[in-house]
């Protein structure tokens, strides 16, 4: 089901409305500042579980947390003071940090490593959303069987059957996050995409 929602000014009703439908376990779609993602409420066992069977990652790759600001993060992730100024810095905006996972995040969603993705998107749609949830939601990029990303939200709706409701906030991005992992010494860029890396070379 597609929900048109204001991209700048979104609606409190439509976010209201996705934040019950993530709350009750369902997964939906959202437009972010990169690509569209699909998400569930982190903290239910259930929906993670079906956020997995529709799109399966490759060994190795996690799902990302969104968090409305960095307030919240250190819940989720250890953050020293270094760490917590750069990231100040580059967030909201286009980057997954991968950090080390607090006792708080469910197994089911740290890696080997037990580490996790951070996101603070610059977009008030998943930020909003997150806020009126009151926790992460889980997230992946919405793309094809190809790993190429689904820009209109139509093609979204029809490639994941089940999905509760699609935000349609237009179309949207075709780059990704950067991906940048702060626990290994140098810091390792995992994956170069809309966010700068000069700070890091």
């Amino acid at each position: 089901m597609l929900l048109v929602i204001n991209p700048d000014h979104p609606e409190p009703r439509k976010i209201e409305r996705a934040a019950l439908a993530l709350a009750a376990g369902e997964i939906i779609a959202y437009p972010t500042d990169t690509l569209y993602g699909l998400g569930c409420d982190l903290s239910n066992k259930r929906a993670i579980e079906r956020l997995s069977s529709f799109k399966p990652t490759p060994k190795g790759k996690q799902f990302s947390f969104i968090c409305p600001n960095l307030g919240d993060i250190a819940k989720y992730a250890l953050v020293e003071n270094a760490t917590y100024r750069l990231l100040r810095h580059l967030l909201p905006g286009p980057y997954t940090f991968i950090l080390n996972a607090t006792r708080d995040v469910p197994r089911i969603v740290q890696s080997k490593r037990k580490t996790v993705g951070i996101r603070v998107p610059k977009h008030p749609v998943p930020v909003a959303l997150a806020a009126a949830l009151g926790r992460p939601i889980l997230s992946t990029s919405a793309t094809d069987h190809m790993g190429v990303a689904l820009i209109d939200t139509r093609e979204i709706d029809d490639s994941y059957h089940g999905l509760a409701m699609v935000l349609d906030g237009g179309t949207g991005g075709e780059i990704p996050t950067t991906i940048i992992d702060l626990t290994r010494s140098p810091v390792e860029i995992v994956r170069e995409g809309a966010g700068a890396i000069d700070e890091f070379i």
